[in-house]
């Protein structure tokens, strides 16, 4: 089977083909609208949406005409349905509709986060169920009793700002600017981590829960106490939030992994492309088995959406409802 996959939950353009004969992606393209959203500091919905509506059949042309078929012999299309932003779900969900009805094959649509954590599968070695997972993303905070396909009970989150979220604010705190977390992971490295003692939050409470929000203020204050800040300082903030984030991850990953005594650990999610945290994670969880993606399948693609959808269009009838949901809890998923 031959799976077209169409990314478009917020600002990454992603397309892309799997093969399940094979079992490799054959083709992929991906672009980045980061540094149009750069200028206004964050993603815009409505410049997200026109931008897809632009590049979204040119990458599909190009992924199909690099792959060495033709859209012909695709014999189904998966897209991401949610969650993510309406407008630019929207555009992928309706193209894909589109493409579907054109050649008379399904589509199906995908979970965005299913789809991150799926795609560490792909990779060899690869981990088997049950596992844990910790998806870590600009709007995501996840900690995943991973049973099965389709089957996803979620045992920690975040009460207020994604850890992805977090390093966008902060940067913007140290006038770094937008997308956050490549910028600070940059800057960090010129820092000390142990400059500011910053809080590791809800690391001394019994559940699994995040929280970032406090952790945010208190650079903040920090930040505000100069009136003239060096790059240095601003490096030494920058590492020893970084190094207070990924401290947190990691004693709250622990605890899963206690208390759900499992040994196999799954991370997805666009801020598992922090070197530094990987690090950090693998050197405090020594004992357990760490599988993460390749840097370029952390950030949103088409490749997850693409092999995430092989598993289910084989039970789906051509359906031509655009049902996206912008709002969609992992936990509400009924594969399993």
């Amino acid at each position: 089977m031959k799976v077209l996959g169409i990314e478009t939950s917020c600002d990454e353009t992603g397309v892309a083909i799997f093969d399940t004969d094979k079992n490799t992606i054959v083709s992929e393209q991906l672009y980045s609208q980061a540094a149009k959203h750069a200028l206004y500091g964050g993603v815009v919905p409505e410049l997200a949406s026109r931008d897809h509506l632009k590049k979204l059949i040119p990458l599909i042309e190009l992924t199909v005409q690099e792959s060495g078929y033709t859209l012909n012999e695709i014999d189904g299309i998966a897209y991401t349905a949610g969650p993510g932003l309406r407008g630019p779900l929207l555009i992928g969900a309706s193209t894909a509709k589109a493409i579907a009805l054109s050649l008379g094959k399904p589509s199906v649509g995908v979970h965005h986060m299913e789809a991150h954590l799926l795609i560490n599968l792909l990779e060899d070695p690869a981990p088997s169920f049950p596992f844990l997972t910790l998806l870590i993303s600009g709007g995501h905070c996840l900690l995943i009793n991973s049973q099965s396909l389709g089957s996803y009970q979620i045992i920690g989150q975040t009460l207020d700002d994604a850890v992805g979220e977090a390093f966008d604010k902060v940067a913007k705190i140290l006038e770094l600017g937008y997308p956050g977390g490549p910028k600070i992971e940059v800057l960090a490295k010129e820092g000390d981590s142990s400059a500011f003692n910053f809080p590791r939050p809800m690391t001394n409470k019994s559940n699994l829960d995040f929280s970032f929000s406090g952790l945010k203020t208190a650079v903040y204050y920090e930040y505000k106490k100069y009136k003239k800040i060096t790059n240095n300082q601003k490096a030494d903030i920058a590492a020893s939030f970084q190094a207070a984030v990924a401290d947190t991850l990691l004693l709250k990953t622990r605890s899963a992994l206690i208390e759900t005594d499992l040994n196999e650990l799954v991370i997805g999610g666009g801020v598992a492309s922090n070197k530094f945290i990987r690090e950090r994670l693998v050197t405090g969880l020594k004992e357990t088995k760490i599988f993460f993606p390749p840097i370029e399948r952390c950030t949103d693609n088409g490749a997850m959406i693409a092999y995430a959808g092989s598993f289910y269009l084989k039970e789906t009838e051509q359906n031509m409802s655009l049902d996206i949901k912008p709002r969609w809890p992992l936990s509400e998923l009924n594969h399993g």
